[in-house]
């Protein structure tokens, strides 16, 4: 009874994770700019990855790889935010621009950061055949 009950709720928690991992693949493929598909990329596809893991726990027979599947929820859900928010800030910094049917743009103007930067570089001779004509 219970083991058939386990089973229909990690049934559930599949096909919505599915879902929501083809959601988050329909929105990068279909929202107008980088913002808002890195939205639906982290917000969607961590749901639904975790919604996958956790059915994966459920139905996992040894402790160990439930434990490393409810470990992966918690990394999911720590992480995709986090680098989201990250390399949203990077893009605005860079100079990308939002779409212009957005409604509002809360970041302060910022100057795009396309200098060369003070790392050294090796130096490459002008002339590359080794001064053989």
């Amino acid at each position: 009874m219970i083991a058939d009950l386990v089973l229909i709720v990690s049934a559930l928690l599949m096909l919505a994770g599915a879902a929501f991992a083809a959601i988050a693949a329909l929105g990068i493929l279909r929202l107008p700019d980088l913002y808002t598909r890195m939205h639906s990329a982290s917000k969607a596809g961590s749901v639904g990855s975790g919604m996958l893991l956790i059915a994966l726990a459920l139905t996992a027979d040894s402790t160990p790889v439930a434990l490393r599947a409810l470990a992966a929820v918690a990394f999911f859900l720590l992480t995709a935010p986090l680098s989201a928010h990250l390399l949203a800030k990077a893009s605005y910094a860079v100079g990308y621009q939002l779409w212009p049917q957005s409604v509002l743009d809360e970041m302060p103007p910022v100057q795009p950061t396309t200098e060369a930067s003070q790392t050294p570089h090796p130096t490459v001779p002008a002339d590359r055949n080794g001064g053989q004509s």
